[in-house]
């Protein structure tokens, strides 16, 4: 059976036997972990964050953390 007339649900079900098979579950769960969509909205959330910091201020506060 192609892939082109495969129905998503098959392809998912091949995809993630593949990734178990080569990865082991545990690297299948890590893997599918990479993926995960979130909520919210960054791009607004991010811009309320950093309102009050200049340019300076936040290459500190990255320089801190590493």
């Amino acid at each position: 059976m192609s892939s082109q007339t495969m129905s998503p649900a098959v392809i998912r079900k091949a995809g993630l036997e593949a990734v178990a098979k080569k990865l082991g579950p545990i690297g299948m769960v890590r893997f599918l972990q990479q993926f995960e969509t979130g909520f919210g909205d960054y791009t607004k959330e991010r811009s309320q964050w950093l309102k009050d910091m200049d340019i300076h201020e936040i290459a500190t506060e990255i320089k801190k953390k590493r």
